[in-house]
């Protein structure tokens, strides 16, 4: 049977008339819906905590940040091009962007997200998450992104004064007006995110960035002197938080009266962490996303003075106090440019703790710091990111990007496989981790029934070439008793039996070279001979993973 056609031609007039206007209507209809209505909504990514331990879920599922952070006035049209040029080369699956208040509210009470959603939409067509920076208020201790209309009112929004009454470049954290503004503009930032965002491009969101003051340890305004001399808060004479702080328990007193010689230091922490409190607190009620705040660190193994470095900000020593001062900021995270492993490694440590998330949104660029990645992770890290990823207006080629970015690059490539499998095994406290330190020391990792000894270098002649090299370093993941994921860079792993195999014989069973591809194991080799000889398996300036299995005889 032959299906009849239809002729357009001989439809009447009044009919194709009423088809047009149905089909206008249903375009109209369509484009009309606004893109966030269109698209299906995700659940909202949230910290987690169990046994101590953290994880960021998106999607339901740990992840991992492998992130990268643009330089500061990267964030617009013109610069993005070299920044994805960045985090193509590095692998990376998160991107850490400022968005600029003075851009954003220009003019009082008018808002332009033009760049949010510049920043939306090119992150989408990436297929990469974003971290905004919420440059505000304080931005490395100043009011510099402040919006011109509050820098030209310096009477209505003052900045510090100094303890010789010396004028200091960073915002009073006694303003009200400021803090009001400031919230206001957060909230109108996060209400929007919540209509144009619904797919979650946007993780987590950084409020304020390096907050505190140089040159002041605190404000020594009139405003500020009262208040200094006046009770210190109820919330902050709980007996743990004095306990935490090393501080007498005591029931009410002056600021000098309970905290002593840290009491110009304290008090600072307790202003500028009220303060971002508030405006986390007002964008939180309208968007529950995760919001963090970055430190601008002191030294952590020597205790120095506060006038030596950013006062107020959440340094490893006031962490109890900006707990109790803004109960809705979800973690604070270390900034770290500290070159010493000692030192790198004890802030890493200092920030991993059970009442808080570890985070690291800043660190040096280069071998030297990106070593960090892996004790990140044994500690339970959400996410990891070096900073000023981008050529800054240089004209750097895809070619040095790529040179430039390799030490990072080669990780992340390694890592993002099983990116999902890495974020769970770092949640249940199954990865440890060594780097290389600056004496090239031999280093050992405790397995339960076995113990890894690491060394580091391409062969057994390193102290020939130690100060040559980059610095190496490893990862263990403990899958079973006697099975072991491992990865790293420039190290050499041997192995053996504790307790009472202690005396026992043993072997590598099977030593499998591989990758991950959709959570599965893929097998590349099996190494032997050679490849396992001479103590255990060795890698190279290029990580590969390996899944190995051991057995006593």
């Amino acid at each position: 049977m032959k299906t009849k056609q239809i002729n357009l031609f001989q439809i009447p007039e009044v009919l194709l008339s009423m088809l047009r206007c149905l089909i206008i209507f249903i375009l109209i209809a369509v484009t009309s819906v606004p893109l966030s209505a269109q698209v299906k909504e995700t659940p909202v990514p949230r910290i987690v905590e169990k046994d101590g331990r953290h994880a960021l879920l998106v999607d339901g599922k740990p992840f991992l940040m492998l992130g990268g952070q643009a330089h500061n006035s990267s964030g617009w049209t013109g610069m993005m091009p070299q920044v994805w040029q960045a985090i193509e080369a590095m692998y990376a699956n998160t991107l850490e962007v400022p968005i600029y208040w003075e851009q954003i509210e220009a003019r009082p009470g008018k808002f332009d997200f033009s760049l949010v959603d510049m920043l939306l939409q090119q992150g989408r067509e990436h297929n990469v998450h974003l971290v905004f920076l919420w440059f505000a208020t304080w931005k490395n201790g100043s009011n510099h992104y402040m919006p011109e209309w509050m820098k030209l009112d310096a009477k209505k929004y003052p900045n510090i004064t100094g303890k010789n009454g010396q004028p200091v470049d960073s915002p009073s954290p006694h303003t009200k007006a400021a803090m009001e503004a400031d919230a206001k503009a957060f909230t109108e930032v996060m209400r929007y995110l919540k209509k144009e965002d619904p797919q979650h491009t946007v993780l987590m969101v950084q409020v304020e960035n390096e907050a505190g003051a140089w040159a002041s340890v605190r404000d020594y305004s009139p405003e500020a002197q009262k208040l200094f001399e006046g009770q210190v808060p109820a919330e902050l004479l709980k007996p743990e938080i004095l306990k935490a702080l090393n501080k007498t328990v005591i029931a009410k007193g002056t600021w000098t009266e309970v905290f002593g010689k840290d009491a110009d230091e304290y008090f600072q922490a307790w202003s500028v962490a009220k303060y971002i409190g508030y405006v986390a607190a007002a964008g939180k009620a309208v968007n529950p996303l995760p919001l963090y705040v970055n430190a601008a660190l002191r030294d952590p193994i020597t205790n120095p003075s506060a006038n030596t470095y950013e006062s107020g900000g959440p340094t490893d020593n006031v962490i109890p106090i900006w707990k109790a001062a803004a109960p809705s900021i979800d973690l604070l995270a270390p900034d770290i440019y500290l070159p010493e492993s000692e030192k790198a490694l004890k802030v890493i440590e200092l920030y991993d703790r059970t009442d808080n998330t570890l985070f690291v949104p800043e660190i040096g660029s280069g071998e030297k710091f990106t070593r960090y990645f892996y004790p990140v992770l044994a500690h339970g890290g959400i996410g990891f990111s070096p900073f000023g990823i981008d050529d800054n207006g240089q004209g750097e080629t895809k070619a040095e990007t790529e040179t430039r970015l390799a030490s990072v690059a080669q990780d992340y490539a390694t890592a993002g496989p099983m990116m999902r499998e890495l974020a769970q095994w770092s949640f249940e406290g199954k990865i440890k981790a060594v780097v290389e330190h600056e004496d090239h020391r031999v280093q050992t990792i405790d397995l339960g029934a076995w113990e890894a000894t690491v060394t580091f270098g391409t062969s057994r002649r390193n102290a020939e070439e130690a100060e040559k090299r980059p610095f190496g370093k490893a990862m263990i993941v403990q899958l079973g008793e006697n099975e072991f994921l491992m990865t790293g860079t420039l190290c050499h792993f041997t192995f053996k039996p504790l307790g009472a195999n202690a005396v026992k014989s043993w072997q590598y069973l099977k030593v499998e070279e591989g990758y991950y591809e959709n959570g599965t194991f893929k097998l590349l080799r099996i190494r032997n001979g050679d490849e396992t000889d001479w103590g255990g398996p060795r890698i190279g300036a290029v990580p590969v993973v390996l899944r190995i299995m051991l057995f006593v005889r």
